[in-house]
């Protein structure tokens, strides 16, 4: 999983500002809502795979910092809408696709710089850490290839392997229908497969 670097974001309370957490301007003195808890609680669950997807789309690990917080940020000023999102996690994924894109478009944007090499940029839930070492070359050329997908195949692939999310989900958060999402991710899976196992038979997800 993505070495987040950070501590967890922590609710503001009561009454405080929530600049106490990540330096926003926002409003002071506001009070507790019903969906401030669900919200950090879930912003914290999904916080390095976020960080993940947003390392890859921007490519360099200050930048996806900068944009993961700035995505709490815009969650938290939205959060009187938290009680009627029906799927917090992708809700999230959404708002921080759109920080990323932000950030792609700000003209004081720096050039991307080479994505580290020690950042493990992949979430390796099911990886012991014997493969993990085993497959670090094939991981690395994992990872250069999914800097070369094309941005809506990068996009899809990380929404779905990073994010966990479904191909409704990842379609709602890109305003594509679903066939569009499935043959994107169906084509980003061919490409990536092809760098790791180039003789190999090639699979396709439904």
């Amino acid at each position: 999983m993505a070495k987040s670097g950070a501590p967890p974001i922590v609710r503001p309370s009561a009454g405080t500002d929530p600049a106490a957490v990540a330096q926003p301007t926002g409003p002071p003195n506001v009070a507790n809502r019903p969906g401030d808890d669900a919200l950090v609680a879930t912003f914290n669950q999904v916080r390095d795979e976020l960080v993940s997807t947003l390392l890859y789309l921007l490519g360099n690990a200050d930048d996806a910092q900068d944009a993961a917080q700035e995505a709490f940020l815009k969650c938290w000023r939205a959060r009187a809408t938290v009680p009627d999102v029906q799927n917090l996690r992708a809700w999230i994924f959404r708002v921080g696709l759109n920080a990323a894109k932000d950030y792609q478009r700000s003209a004081w944007n720096r050039k991307s710089r080479p994505l580290p090499e020690d950042d493990g940029m992949l979430p390796t839930r099911d990886e012991s850490p014997g493969t993990a070492v085993e497959d670090q070359e094939a991981l690395d050329r994992l990872r250069h290839a999914i800097t070369q997908l094309r941005q809506d195949e990068k996009e899809v692939f990380l929404l779905r392997q990073n994010g966990d999310l479904t191909y409704e989900q990842i379609a709602e958060i890109r305003n594509a229908p679903v066939g569009t999402v499935k043959t994107q991710m169906r084509t980003a899976l061919i490409k990536l497969r092809k760098v790791l196992n180039p003789t190999g038979a090639i699979d396709s997800e439904e």
